[in-house]
């Protein structure tokens, strides 16, 4: 008896409110996380990946296609990241795998100024113009010595761009267009708190605190591995 009434209960106008009552949250907590940094990752990835790959090419090949992937990009950093993925996802559907692309392709442009900017100043470097005069073909000159100079600054970029993700995605689910229901995200697990901000606000103070110290872990991670990486920045300023 005492089953099927529970039964009734969250089968009724209620079961939603009960259902969310009855959640563990440290559960949903620990397996969003797993969820917002899965996707922060493969985006950053899928952005590094192809940030990288077109500076490259900008960097080296110089003329025509420097010209056409910068003008890309410029045009793409001008419209907000967020409003760009937001108008994607709206049209195509908010799933994980167009959320992860989306996002990933919505966030390349910086790393491939980085890297064009990199390359450029290998290209000048008198190793790099000593394998040119040996006769090393172009492809071998900017992956064996031109394009190995960028990488400080593409992990940089990439440990920057795992908090930039994992924020995006956070904002996203929240407003109801990144991970959906049942499937748990920091983001609408603040979505899900929203109702009981006043009677239980500890549901909302954890997932946001989680987003916000692990926004910041990466952004000091970054950060740190900038000056181990490039000890003379700070000189150069």
């Amino acid at each position: 008896r005492v089953a099927e009434r529970l039964a009734q209960e969250v089968e009724g106008e209620d079961g939603q409110q009960d259902r969310q009552a009855g959640r563990d949250v440290l559960a949903r907590l620990l397996y969003g996380g797993r969820i917002s940094l899965a996707v922060g990752f493969l985006a950053a990835a899928l952005a590094i990946t192809l940030g990288a790959t077109l500076g490259a090419i900008a960097g080296y090949a110089r003329g025509w296609p420097e010209a056409v992937i910068m003008r890309v990009a410029d045009g793409m950093l001008s419209i907000p990241i967020f409003f760009l993925v937001l108008v994607v996802l709206a049209s195509l559907g908010s799933t994980l795998p167009n959320l992860i692309v989306t996002i990933g392709l919505a966030s390349w442009m910086s790393t491939a100024r980085v890297v064009r900017g990199e390359v450029l100043r290998a290209s000048g470097l008198e190793f790099v113009q000593a394998a040119r005069a040996l006769g090393a073909s172009g492809s071998r000159v900017l992956l064996r010595h031109a394009l190995p100079q960028a990488i400080p600054s593409t992990i940089v970029a990439a440990t920057l761009g795992v908090a930039q993700a994992v924020l995006t995605e956070s904002a996203l689910s929240y407003l109801g267009l990144g991970v959906q229901p049942p499937t748990p995200s920091w983001g609408n697990m603040l979505t899900d708190a929203q109702s009981y901000v006043f009677s239980s606000p500890l549901l909302a103070l954890w997932p946001g605190l989680a987003i916000l110290l692990t926004v910041l872990s990466f952004n000091f991670l970054g950060e740190s591995l900038r000056d181990a990486l490039d000890p003379f920045r700070g000189a150069r300023r």
